[in-house]
């Protein structure tokens, strides 16, 4: 039922921790596997500094801002932003990682919701994917995804019935001199700002 939240109720044989005393005896570095999940991100990075294969995935996801998830998170707790933040990530290490060939990657309006931090850490990560070999195609609206991009294709001029037609296709800077576009428009005054 959609109206109500989600209940849970705490297993009386294990006390919430999901595990049998059998593997909650295994110990590593002096926790076991239900004190290592209910760790945040940057915890494990302490934890597992010498250890190249987990900690570099754990260093892109504090780069990524998201040190403060729990490593045993369920993903149905995440939020949009979160969830597209850690499909990045995980794009990202397989696509480092391999020696394949180009990937292209179709963003639509991924910094929806997103503060200002959260939006340059996403740039930084989507430029490591382009810097790697693969291509990014991102539908946005937001002015420093826009300043950031090689390339434009500026599509209007209005919404609905009124657009659909290139208003402009080149780089941010030649941008702010088309005069027909209005993205050209703000990014102008965006980049004369205080």
């Amino acid at each position: 039922m959609y109206f109500f939240e989600d209940l849970y109720i705490k297993c009386e044989e294990c006390g919430g921790k999901r595990y049998k005393p059998e593997a909650l005896r295994v110990m590593y570095q002096g926790k076991n596997i239900n004190e290592i999940l209910t760790m945040t991100v940057d915890e494990g990075i302490q934890l597992f500094h010498d250890i190249p294969q987990i900690n570099s995935k754990l260093m892109l996801m504090k780069d990524i801002r998201l040190d403060y998830l729990r490593l045993g998170q369920p993903a149905t707790t995440l939020s949009g932003g979160e969830a597209q933040r850690l499909k990045i990530c995980a794009e990202l290490n397989s696509s480092l990682g391999s020696h394949h060939s180009s990937l292209l990657y179709i963003l639509d309006e991924p910094t929806v919701g997103l503060h200002f931090l959260d939006i340059t850490a996403l740039l930084t990560v989507l430029h490591r994917l382009v810097d790697s070999g693969n291509t990014v195609l991102i539908i946005e609206h937001n002015l420093d995804v826009i300043q950031a991009s090689d390339w434009i294709i500026d599509i209007g001029p209005e919404g609905g019935d009124q657009g659909g037609k290139i208003i402009f296709e080149g780089t941010p800077e030649d941008i702010v001199k088309a005069k027909e576009s209005y993205t050209g428009k703000y990014l102008k005054a965006y980049y004369h700002r205080g």
